[in-house]
């Protein structure tokens, strides 16, 4: 009987320390896995990070190659100017010499040359002073909207304008024209600095996927018309809040320019937007163009 007994109880502490063992490494496996899911999470993250910083690299290699063509152009003007200047004074010395041309006619002749440098010299100064307005205009708008989502809303300068890019999921509940309350608050601050920026056209674009609308969906045939409603109602925002109805032009462009041109979830996700387009008038530099 104390024989069986003790067996018994070998039998159990053995079994014992094997449940023990199980506990542990089950533990283990537990950590192991909720550090391999913070670091997939980390991954994650970089990634869109390093995709972000890209985007704006992007952005801004565009905008470096649009003032290098401005620049370019500028100098061939000037250049054109200054051959246009020894070309005439050439010749006026030529005709003077042969007193074939009137003091008259050489003071217009100087005449002439002085404006027209003076015209190079004011298209200059236009085009620096556009320069500035538009970087000034891009960390306005960039100040105002700061506290959103890199996700949700970027900020380029290209051409010479600024492009407030504001994705879908910041505005609309998928297939709706009704703008979320995130996205007026958004709208709202903007609508504060372009009211200050008096001289700024204002063009509202509105995108969507190549997915077409739901059937039977009240006032939308299709996604021309999705993203024309869409775009109008952004408008609405802007001019309630103050903007200058006259400077504001809503339009849609449907599925015809989008970001991503492949059939994925992300693509569609991202070319489903609206974009801002802020334009400084140039009056003044058409002017100068037109005179010159």
């Amino acid at each position: 009987m104390k024989k069986n007994l003790r067996r018994a109880s070998v039998y159990l502490l053995a079994g014992s320390m094997a449940l023990s063992s199980c506990v542990v490494s089950k533990k283990k496996y537990e950590d192991l896995l909720a550090r391999k899911n913070a670091l997939e999470v980390d991954k994650a993250g970089l990634e869109q990070e390093k995709a972000t910083l890209e985007q704006q690299k992007q952005s801004l290699e565009a905008a470096k190659a649009q003032l290098e063509q401005e620049r370019a152009q500028l100098e061939q003007l000037k250049n054109e100017y200054q051959e246009s200047l020894a070309k005439a004074l050439k010749e006026g010395k030529t005709l003077g010499e042969n007193l074939n041309m009137s003091k008259s006619q050489i003071d217009r002749l100087n005449a002439d040359l002085k404006a027209r440098e003076q015209r190079l010299a004011e298209l200059q100064r236009v085009l620096d002073e556009k320069e500035k307005a538009v970087a000034n205009l891009r960390k306005r708008v960039t100040d105002a909207l700061l506290g959103f989502n890199d996700k949700d809303l970027t900020i380029n300068v290209r051409n010479g304008k600024v492009y407030v890019s504001l994705a879908e999921q910041l505005l609309f509940n998928s297939g709706s024209t009704k703008v979320d309350p995130k996205g007026v608050d958004a709208l709202k601050k903007l609508a504060v600095v372009l009211k200050e920026q008096k001289d700024v056209n204002v063009l509202v674009e509105g995108h969507t996927d190549d997915v077409p609308v739901a059937k039977g969906t009240v006032g939308m045939q299709d996604n021309w018309d999705l993203s024309v409603l869409r775009a109008t109602e952004i408008t609405r925002i802007l001019t309630d809040a103050g903007v200058d109805p006259t400077r504001v032009t809503p339009s849609g462009r449907s599925k015809y320019v989008p970001l991503d041109e492949t059939k994925t979830k992300e693509a569609r996700q991202k070319n489903r937007r609206t974009e801002i387009i802020l334009t400084p008038k140039l009056d003044e530099l058409f002017q100068i163009l037109e005179t010159t």
